[in-house]
């Protein structure tokens, strides 16, 4: 008789999304697997301080007739689902129930499973389209003259409440700059270093910078100081010749398809460069993770899939890798002083240890305060209207931990997650990027 556990020693296995499976929609199946999560969840509790989610989970069981799971009518188990932004901390570094444990629970696909329904329902707001499809917005609101019209109107309070009203874009959240001049343009005018790749043990020495939606249209400055710290420690960086979003907002969503889509004109593209020996880096966080798990996890059968997954790269992972074998320069300029270090969950979860902070801390007279807590901000959750209030509680400790520091510096791999501190900060100071930070050290 195989013996029974309380809890699960072993490290979490993740078993592939069956979202191709009819029975994946249907919706009494879905019922049946919620109630059996959310009873293990009631009766563990460890999750309650990550997200949204689980206070509101725990509190519907609380206030029902039974105090159990039962008691909780199946139409509020959408409450807990909408609170969902698949950060996967629950997953990666709570729950003691994942596989291999024979309960198998895995609350972050539960949740996609239910967004996947309600998007094959059509029960979305248009907002939540509009949000997620950054490639279309990106590319409108980026134009020259609609760029200067967007970032204006942005800044007025009258525009910001009309947002709210029409769109249900909460007033206060935070919404990113358009830059008309995007990284692409930026690099296609920058001249080319000629660089000699040399290759380490795990590193090819030359690197494809996917761009990402953010990162091209919003800050484009981060690939600009992604480029400088690459070719100053002597890494070729060159671009694909076209990118999709990674399809983080549309997986966010529940629109695999549209997932699908983004996945086949990437992974064609970045097949081809990985093929012509080229590792491939990402300023943000989700759209790493995006190649390194969830793609995998969608399309465990495609041999595709699985080669860009093991060819892509955190830039803080691929220097700190180079380091290891003696190839980082160390040769910093100026001190950083005190740093209040935000690591994004999207990054937490790549398991890849805290490689940012760990170059940080190469540089002279820095040190770094990690905070390892949500922001809260989820690319889109922060600035809807219905949760951009309990996106601002769940980053409380995070932007109090920054107030009492007082640092030189606050920092997050995320920069949504960076202006999710500085909106609850109310001050003038902004965060600074840590690929901006490493930039400053060397100089350059």
């Amino acid at each position: 008789m195989k013996e029974k556990r309380e809890g699960s020693l072993e490290a979490p296995t993740r078993h592939p999304l069956n979202w191709k499976d009819p029975d994946f929609y249907n919706e009494d199946a879905l019922y049946q697997e919620l109630e059996r999560v959310y009873d293990i969840c009631h009766g563990c509790r460890r999750c309650v301080m990550l997200c949204k989610s689980f206070p509101t989970l725990f509190d519907l069981v609380d206030e029902s007739s039974t105090m159990e799971v039962d008691g909780v009518a199946k139409q509020d188990y959408w409450k807990v689902i909408d609170h969902c932004y698949l950060c996967d901390l629950c997953y990666m570094t709570k729950c003691p129930y994942v596989p291999p444990h024979e309960w198998n629970v895995d609350f972050p696909h539960l949740m996609l499973r239910g967004k996947a329904i309600k998007h094959k329902k059509g029960d979305i707001k248009f907002r939540d389209k509009v949000l997620t499809s950054t490639d279309s917005v990106g590319k409108l609101a980026s134009t020259p003259v609609v760029s200067q019209i967007v970032n204006t109107a942005n800044k007025i309070p009258a525009a910001r409440k009309v947002l709210d009203v029409v769109l249900g874009v909460h007033p206060d959240a935070v919404i990113p700059v358009y830059e008309s001049n995007t990284l692409r343009k930026r690099v296609k005018s920058r001249p080319v270093k000629e660089i000699s790749a040399v290759a380490t043990s795990k590193t090819k020495g030359k690197v494809v910078l996917f761009t990402t939606c953010y990162g091209n249209y919003n800050e484009p400055h981060l690939g600009e100081d992604l480029l400088a710290i690459f070719e100053h420690n002597d890494i070729a960086v060159t671009l694909a010749s076209k990118e999709r979003c990674c399809g983080m907002p549309k997986l966010e969503l529940g629109d695999l398809e549209a997932v699908e889509q983004a996945k086949n004109d990437n992974i064609a593209e970045l097949e081809k460069l990985v093929d012509d020996g080229w590792d491939i880096v990402a300023p943000i966080p989700s759209c790493v993770l995006m190649f390194k798990q969830e793609l995998p996890l969608m399309f465990p059968d495609d041999a595709a899939v699985a080669k860009v997954k093991e060819a892509i790269f955190d830039p803080f992972e691929y220097l700190m890798l180079r380091h290891k074998e003696g190839k980082l320069k160390t040769d910093f300029k100026t001190p950083l002083g005190n740093i209040s270090y935000h690591v994004a969950c999207h990054q937490r979860v790549q398991n890849i240890g805290l490689k940012t902070r760990d170059l940080l801390q190469l540089v002279p007279d820095t040190t770094i305060d990690t905070i390892e807590r949500c922001s809260g901000h989820d690319g889109t959750y922060a600035v809807k209207t219905e949760f951009h209030k309990a996106s601002m509680k769940i980053a409380a400790p995070v932007i109090d931990r920054v107030r009492k520091a007082g640092p030189d510096y606050y920092s997050s791999d995320c920069p949504m997650a960076g202006h999710q501190i500085e909106n609850g900060l109310e001050g003038n100071k902004t965060p600074t990027h840590p690929l901006t930070l490493i930039r400053i050290a060397y100089g350059l």
